[in-house]
């Protein structure tokens, strides 16, 4: 069974002192404070601790082994999306981003596959990156579940998901930012609570918003298996019959005319909830993604769909096919 492992994350080992560079703000920097271990610092806070696996394809490529997964999906860490920061700046960042990306497909053609980050908050400059990275080899691109606050829906988005849709780019949308973050300090609700319906918010404001009307070849993978969405699709179809005066404002459809036209990934921890999701949107629409290499994500990748009591076919989709329809390979 050939496995594509569509979700994870990789960053530069060295990464250069951005905020010298520009003269403001608190870039993030590695700290190898010890052999194979390094602090992603944010100016003088530690963000997270990471392992050499978060930078060595070498390693990366043992574990694979382990993992029984054939090839990666590889793409940056969402903090170093830097939405929020001058838009030249981040395209700046984005390049080095995505060329040492670049650098690692190169170097193992049949091992990795390059999803891009762009400068989102600057529809020229993020088409440009887009146009160059996907010249360059790369499968699609990684965007945020919203752009400084702004939902997906806003119509700064529209020309880059018709650049995404004319040049076959497939995307992964991954929480950030996840609102209300600062008032959720302590249990790392941030991430237990807000993610998941980080995820919510991006696919209902593509669905209300016909992001999916507008682009119907748009070829979109939500991470975490859609987070809060599916589990709560139909309080969300119940919201569109009883106030479309509120909720069908820009797009008439009912929302669950929308399942099975979008990917998710399978990183949702639970067989029931695996199951539940297949149902929903398909085994076709499900593909193996562990969050590797992060503590929250998959402990052993892959290990949730092999020991699923699900179909060897419907196990075949999830862990290869579905991707390489996603992917176009």
């Amino acid at each position: 069974m050939f496995t594509i492992d569509t979700h994870t994350h990789i960053i530069p080992k060295h990464i250069p002192d951005y905020s010298k560079q520009f003269g403001y703000g608190e870039f993030i920097q590695l700290n190898h404070h010890q052999p194979g271990k390094a602090w992603m610092m944010q100016g003088s806070k530690r963000f997270r601790e990471i392992e050499a696996n978060c930078w060595d394809a070498d390693i990366r490529l043992q574990e694979m082994a382990i993992h029984k997964a054939d090839m990666q999906v590889i793409c940056t860490i969402p903090v170093m999306f830097n939405y929020n920061v001058k838009a030249e700046d981040c395209m700046e960042i984005s390049r080095f981003l995505n060329d040492d990306i670049a650098q690692t497909v190169s170097k193992y053609p049949d091992k990795f596959l390059g999803l891009a980050t762009l400068p989102m908050q600057d529809t020229k400059l993020a088409i440009a990156e887009l146009e160059r990275c996907m010249k360059n080899g790369f499968k699609g691109i990684q965007i945020g579940s919203n752009v400084n606050d702004l939902n997906l829906h806003e119509p700064q988005f529209d020309e880059i998901f018709a650049a995404c849709e004319k040049l076959n780019a497939a995307i992964l949308v991954h929480p950030w930012q996840m609102m209300g973050q600062q008032h959720m300090t302590k249990y790392w609700l941030p991430w237990l609570v807000g993610m998941p319906a980080e995820i919510s918010r991006a696919i209902c404001s593509m669905i209300f918003g016909g992001v999916f009307e507008k682009y119907k070849k748009l070829k979109v993978c939500f991470a975490h298996g859609g987070g809060s969405f599916l589990p709560t699709i139909s309080r969300i179809e119940h919201g569109w019959d009883c106030r479309p005066d509120l909720v069908a404002i820009d797009n008439k459809n009912n929302p669950k005319d929308y399942l099975g036209k979008f990917w998710v990934d399978s990183h949702v921890c639970d067989h029931k909830m695996l199951q539940y999701v297949i149902d929903l949107v398909g085994a076709d629409k499900v593909m193996q993604g562990s969050d590797y290499p992060f503590p929250l994500g998959e402990a052993i990748p892959g290990e949730l769909v092999r020991t699923a009591p699900i179909s060897e076919k419907e196990k075949e989709k999830i862990m290869g096919l579905s991707a390489k329809s996603w992917l176009s390979l």
